[in-house]
């Protein structure tokens, strides 16, 4: 169920309460001082989580503000296989890809 935010007019704490998005009250009565306290806009709490989806939009914001240097090129993997070179010079004419 999701999780809406509401608060007391006469200035108490904020309130987080969970409904069904059928049945979402305008207000409900404070704990603390009895008023009502109205549902407030809040933000969606995106980024909340420990999933690899979370854990890789971590390490992509990352990169903007730091990303990683390098010190040389890498070291082939050999997997990684070159084309041979032709020296024909007919295939130098050839149209390139």
């Amino acid at each position: 169920m999701p999780l809406y935010g509401f608060r007391c007019d006469q200035g108490c704490a904020a309130l987080d309460r969970s409904f069904p998005m059928s049945a979402i009250p305008d207000g409900i009565d404070c704990p603390g001082c009895g008023s009502t306290a109205r549902r407030r806009i809040t933000a969606v709490p995106i980024g909340v989580g420990d999933s690899v989806a979370m854990r890789l939009q971590d390490a992509t914001r990352a990169t903007a503000d730091a990303p990683r240097v390098v010190s040389g090129v890498p070291a082939s993997s050999g997997s990684t296989r070159r084309r041979p070179v032709s020296t024909d010079p007919r295939h130098r004419r050839l149209p390139r890809p």
